[in-house]
């Protein structure tokens, strides 16, 4: 048993990180200290003001234990590492994982290329950005090519230098064709510099030669020539003005700014490179209660900068942060030169922050308006439901369909919706073994009845919630009253008590309304009840149908009739040819079948009683 009092007495006065358990053994915080002693301690001793996230976590904790480090430093690193692999309850977690990509001019090859790089690596190219879409960097990558005739293969040169024909672009004027030696090594690597140049953001040079070259190429009547560059200058354009000045000094810098509404909260960053805001992006934060601006954008930098492949010179932040000195080390290492964490106070960076602060706060308050929209189509969908049919408490609700070709390969489907919502890791898919033909009701006992056998088992044994053992608050059929009464014979033999509704389809196979104690309950169809119940049943039909189909892509697709005992191909060949379908045989009296050339009596006898 695990004494806390007794094992804080042993806590050393060391750096390092603690590590903090539930009942269950889960790992539910993980913090980093200068004094472990001091620092666990503080977490039971009931004279200090804790906060309401560190009180409620206090009363999970069955256990610690710790991991001396060398220096602060060290533990910070620990902890990063350990957060991102156990994910606790208690830390403020980063919902998105999210990478940026850079632009790569490979100036150590004889014949540069530019391209697309997801992470900078230690190597003698050269890395613009990152930038924070993929879409604006190919845009500019493809600019590039056009406008300085880089060229964009993959060829080793000068090595295989004349081994192919030229591509495509060399023959559209988008490449100078190293590839054949057209162009000298000298010569290529001034295109490659003015693009550099360009990606640095000097695009005066580039808009004043392509203006100059329109104009030479309007005066001397070459009107689709001059349309060329016109259309180059415009896409230049395009880039230049998004690449907006935000301050002189032409540094590189991120501006971080939070906003909180009771356990959710939005980080947005701006990404300033060489003075200029190449863009932004914001970041969702799973908080607990009462966690502070401060606070978060702590735990933000910590976990987005630990997985980042380019550290700013410069952080500006809306508050000051704890541990601000040993971030900044940590940061400053990883980077392989300082970085300095700011809270500007006056002036344009003070303005950035501010203006990062209030799109932080749009964000999270346009989030707020989706998610009450979603609750609307899904618990707000459910308490419709509930009033509709009278009843109340549901959460879970689980929903069958049976699904076969002829009879062959059946097989049931159960998906599962908690609180309006698909519960995919519950779903579970039944293949029919006890039923022969094609016999839904049969069918769907079986399932039900191996699904609910299933889970009383597992309730027995003591397992944790979820699949099986989780029974629902309300049982969805894809029938209306023959389906509806299998379930509740099914049920009733079992002693469970759930309320079944059948989901009634009109003439056109589209959902009309619910079966429910022997009455049909129509739905307005404009209603959100009726949009889930309408997602439900397509749901149930669809992973039927899949696993169906994935039964037959294994090479189990073959007639009913070769499970009759008795037939053979050249029996059922005769059958099929006799009769136009499988119900015509199956409505077949033993007369009619032995009036086929292969049917003896016997035969005749085993088709009828095998449909029969």
């Amino acid at each position: 048993m695990f004494d806390i009092q007794e094992e804080l007495k042993k806590l050393p006065g060391s750096p390092g990180v603690y590590i903090m358990h539930d009942e269950k053994d889960d790992i539910i915080y993980v913090g980093k200290a200068v004094s472990l002693k001091n620092r666990v301690r503080q977490y039971f001793q009931t004279s200090r003001n804790k906060g309401i996230k560190i009180e409620q976590m206090v009363t999970h904790i069955t256990r610690f234990e710790y991991i001396v480090t060398d220096s602060e430093l060290e533990a910070l690193v620990l902890e990063c590492n350990l957060i991102k692999e156990h994910r606790p309850k208690y830390n403020t977690m980063l919902m998105d994982d999210k990478t940026y990509p850079f632009i790569k001019v490979t100036v150590d090859e004889p014949y540069p290329r530019v391209m697309l790089a997801r992470r900078m690596q230690k190597d003698r190219a050269k890395y613009f950005g990152p930038y924070t879409s993929a879409g604006a960097v190919k845009d500019t990558i493809e600019l590039i090519r056009k406008v300085y005739k880089i060229r964009g293969c993959s060829r080793k040169l000068p090595k295989d230098m004349g081994k192919e024909r030229p591509c495509l672009n060399y023959h559209i004027h988008q490449c100078m064709a190293p590839c054949q030696g057209y162009i000298s090594e000298e010569d290529y690597k001034k295109s490659i510099q003015k693009a550099i140049h360009f990606l640095n953001g000097d695009y005066d040079l580039i808009l004043k030669e392509l203006e100059e070259k329109m104009q030479e190429a309007s005066e001397a009547l070459e009107f689709e020539k001059a349309i060329e560059y016109r259309e180059l200058l415009n896409s230049v354009r395009k880039i230049a003005q998004k690449q907006k000045i935000t301050d002189t000094a032409g540094d590189d810098r991120d501006i971080l700014a939070a906003a909180v509404e009771e356990e959710d909260a939005v980080v947005q960053v701006f990404f300033i490179r060489g003075g200029r805001l190449i863009g932004r992006d914001h970041f969702y934060l799973k908080i607990i209660k009462g966690e502070s601006e401060a606070e978060i954008l702590s735990s933000f930098i910590k976990q987005f900068y630990a997985g980042t492949p380019y550290i700013p010179a410069e952080l500006m932040l809306q508050d000051e942060i704890d541990d601000l000195g040993v971030i900044e080390e940590w940061l400053s290492k990883r980077r392989g030169r300082r970085v300095h964490l700011r809270v500007p106070k006056k002036g344009t960076k003070e303005k950035l922050v501010e203006l990062a602060k209030k799109n932080a706060a749009l964000v999270l308050s346009t989030d707020k308006e989706r998610l009450k929209r979603e609750e609307g189509r899904t618990i707000g969908a459910v308490k419709e439901l509930e009033k509709l049919i009278g009843i109340s408490g549901v959460v879970r609700m689980e929903a069958y369909d049976i699904s076969n070709t002829n009879g062959f390969a059946s097989v049931g489907s159960m998906v599962v919706y908690e609180r309006g919502k698909p519960k995919r890791n519950d779903y579970r898919k039944f293949k029919i073994k006890g039923v022969q033909g094609a016999d839904d009701y049969a069918s769907m006992e079986e399932v039900l009845t191996r699904r609910f056998e299933h889970g009383m088992r597992e309730q027995e044994e003591g397992k944790e919630l979820g699949g099986f053992t989780s029974f629902p608050d309300l049982i969805l059929m894809d029938g209306g009253k023959g389906q509806v009464n299998v379930a509740l014979k099914v049920l009733e033999r079992l002693n469970l008590h759930i309320p079944v509704c059948g989901m009634v389809k009109d003439d056109n196979h589209r959902t009309r309304g619910l079966y429910y104690q022997n009455e049909e309950i129509l739905i307005d169809k404009n209603a959100e009840c009726f949009r889930l119940i309408t997602r439900i049943q397509d749901e149930a039909h669809r992973f039927a149908i899949t696993f169906h189909r994935q039964l037959r892509g294994k090479g189990q697709v073959h007639s009913i009739l070769d499970d009759i005992p008795g037939v053979g191909a050249a029996r059922r060949k005769d059958l099929m040819r006799h009769f136009e379908n499988i119900e015509a045989i199956k409505s077949a009296t033993v007369e009619q079948l032995k009036e086929l050339p292969s049917m003896n009596e016997k035969s005749a006898q085993d088709v009828y009683n095998f449909f029969h």
